[in-house]
């Protein structure tokens, strides 16, 4: 037999896998994402559902690359935006960001690169994206692509709705030859009609890959002392891992505890400097570090396949959210385990977060003139503004519930009035303000600047004409001087109108995305906060059914995200538990038909069912019996079992 040889490949094919293999090293694409690829580089709007660590990001840059122009990437998490541009300019792929706490002469200079073609992929918040300065400037680029990351922040039937998102439409208008690459890792099917919808999409058209991860276990486990289990498993599971838990203080107490047992653990939360988290992840991706306990703030843009283990101690409100976090084990395709530590309190907690999460208008209004007044903003003023914010400080200075005052926070940024962002590292910078002239003669009635002034002139070009970045830990170390002393100078210089310093930033941000109005006149979407009130609800009820519900994990998770034909996974926990009661398959299909058969014509007590079976096929005939009555098959009425 004479095999064909392999068809050849399409020249937009041909182009990105040159592409890859040039930027990127890799022979060849994940599966999917040439298709995606194809449909990009053809011209059609395009939604890709990759799950996590599915690589969405190489299906809009690799055709950034493929044609002439610039591609946009609209993406909400600074932090990602920054990891992803630093590693394409690790390749010799020319990419920027920006983002809030920029300084505007900055966005200024990588606004004008962008237009003259020095720049292959930019990213934006939607935030910058809507502003005027970014609009005028993406007139004037050539746009090959439009990607819209975490394209799920645009419907409000999902789980984290952004206002700001459905601002993208608008920018179509000034793009009308350019496609539109969309792509998220979590979209309910609604969620997947909705994102089309309000990204104007000329012709439906989503390419999926299947959410099944056929080495990922899913397990829920019931337990009274979480900690002792949790120990257990990191006993028997060897290999890196992640434990989620809700609280900052949790963190720190957990990983302490995993310490004291001889497990390798180092705790991570927003709340930590920028010095530790990025000590943390570094730790655990190179190995050294075996397991991080944190809140959901870690994870999102790591690239670790060899995770063996994800743990939650606490149940997140969204099944979208615990799917992210769940699916970070495993990446490599070896086996993983996804842990659920649930217990009966676990419920009411969420439902009583779900009652905090939606403050009165009465709470609303004084949170937001609390805000006014933090930052001494007028009435009138403001749009567009940013600022470094502490939400602790925010609260005890205004004596406000901490819980309550962010949940205030986040309904105002889900009615687009403010958007609050993660920690922001922004390195200090500085620029000479003085001729050179007038710098020398400051230097001869001010000798203890000379040598500090003299090192910046030398390290760092170009400070006489525009700002640079500066590191004061290295010029700290080169000069043998205290971090504080050489700060201390700074400011000094700063004062004397030598240099204009801007010390570097490492926290959230929050801006004002309209102007600041009086509080009475502060409005709301009523009727959209009530609709996103029982969404949250029906999503947190979604979340309880999976830990409650005694079905294949796997099963539960595919549905909820539209694969309602999924075969039973066989490595769940309940997957496990049914084939430990019942020898095979083929078995638990028997017992099940002649259950059925027996409930054909009338309901009958339990009892009287399980008389009808030997003593050694009850238990089995039980968990068949359980099983159908949670799937609707059966009913228990009046004390009897009847067909559904």
């Amino acid at each position: 037999m004479i095999s064909k040889p392999p068809p050849a490949l399409t020249p937009n094919r041909q182009t990105a896998l040159n592409v890859l293999q040039q930027y990127w090293g890799y022979a060849d694409f994940r599966p999917l994402q040439a298709d995606i690829i194809d449909s990009v580089l053809a011209g059609a709007d395009t939604l890709a559902l990759l799950p996590t660590g599915g690589g969405k990001s190489i299906c809009y840059q690799v055709p950034a690359l493929c044609r002439e122009g610039i591609c946009i990437v609209v993406s909400p998490l600074i932090a990602l935006m920054k990891d992803q541009v630093y590693h394409l300019q690790q390749r010799g792929i020319a990419a920027e960001a920006i983002y809030s706490g920029m300084h505007y002469k900055d966005m200024d200079r990588i606004f004008d690169n962008c237009v003259y073609g020095k720049v292959k992929l930019l990213y934006l918040s939607p935030e910058r994206l809507r502003t005027e300065l970014a609009r005028e400037r993406i007139k004037r680029m050539t746009v090959n692509l439009l990607a819209v990351d975490e394209a799920h922040c645009i419907s409000q039937w999902g789980y984290d709705f952004r206002p700001a998102y459905l601002e993208i439409q608008e920018i179509r208008e000034y793009l009308p030859q350019t496609p539109v690459l969309a792509v998220t890792a979590t979209a309910t099917p609604e969620v997947v009609t909705d994102i089309q919808e309000k990204l104007d999409f000329a012709t439906p058209r989503v390419l999926q890959k299947s959410f099944a991860r056929d080495n990922l276990a899913y397990v829920v486990l019931q337990e009274a002392v979480k900690a002792d289990k949790l120990l257990d498993i990191l006993q028997k599971v060897a290999g890196a891992g992640v434990v989620y838990v809700r609280s900052r203080r949790r963190t720190v107490e957990l990983a302490r505890l995993l310490q004291r047992k001889g497990i390798g653990a180092a705790a991570y939360h927003a709340g930590l400097s920028l010095e530790t988290r990025a000590a943390v992840q570094e730790g655990w991706i190179g190995g050294q570090t075996r397991i991080v306990v944190a809140t959901n703030a870690f994870g999102m843009g790591i690239d670790k396949a060899d995770v063996r283990v994800v743990v939650h101690l606490d149940l997140p409100d969204s099944l979208e959210a615990y799917f992210q976090e769940a699916g970070r084990a495993g990446r490599d395709g070896e086996k993983a385990y996804a842990v659920l530590l649930y217990q009966e309190g676990d419920r009411e907690n969420l439902y009583r977060n779900w009652e905090l999460a939606f403050p009165s208008m009465e709470v609303l209004r004084r949170v937001y003139q609390a805000l006014g007044a933090y930052f001494q903003v007028a009435v009138g003023a403001g749009e567009g503004a940013a600022f470094d914010f502490e939400l602790v400080d925010f609260a005890r200075t205004y004596q406000l519930p901490t819980l309550e005052t962010f949940s205030a926070l986040k309904v105002l940024q889900s009615e687009g009035w403010i958007v609050l962002t993660e920690a922001v590292f922004v390195p200090s910078s500085l620029k000479v303000l003085v001729t050179k002239e007038k710098l020398y003669d400051f230097l001869l009635r001010h000798r203890q600047f000379d040598r500090l002034l003299k090192t910046i002139l030398r390290t760092y070009q170009g400070a006489f004409r525009d700002f640079v970045k500066i590191s004061e830990k290295q010029l700290a170390r080169f000069l043998k001087v205290p971090d504080a002393k050489l700060r201390r100078a700074f400011q000094q210089l700063h004062q004397e109108g030598i240099i204009r310093y801007r010390p570097q930033k490492d926290k959230p941000q929050l801006i004002f995305i309209r102007e600041r109005v009086a509080a009475q006149n502060l409005t709301i979407d009523q009727e959209r906060y009530r609709t996103l009130q029982a969404r949250h609800r029906q999503r947190i009820d979604r979340a309880v059914a999976y830990a409650e519900r005694n079905h294949c994990r796997q099963q539960q998770l595919l549905a909820y995200f539209g694969e309602v034909e999924a075969p039973l996974c066989g490595i769940c926990d309940v997957c496990l538990g049914r084939n430990q009661s019942t020898a095979t398959e083929s078995e638990f299909a028997d017992l099940r038909a002649r259950l059925l058969a027996l409930l054909a014509t009338e309901a009958r007590p339990l009892e009287d069912l399980m008389a009808q079976f030997t003593p050694a096929q009850r238990e089995r005939v039980l968990r068949v019996v359980q099983y159908l009555l949670e799937e609707g098959i059966l009913r228990e009425r009046e004390g009897k079992i009847g067909r559904g």
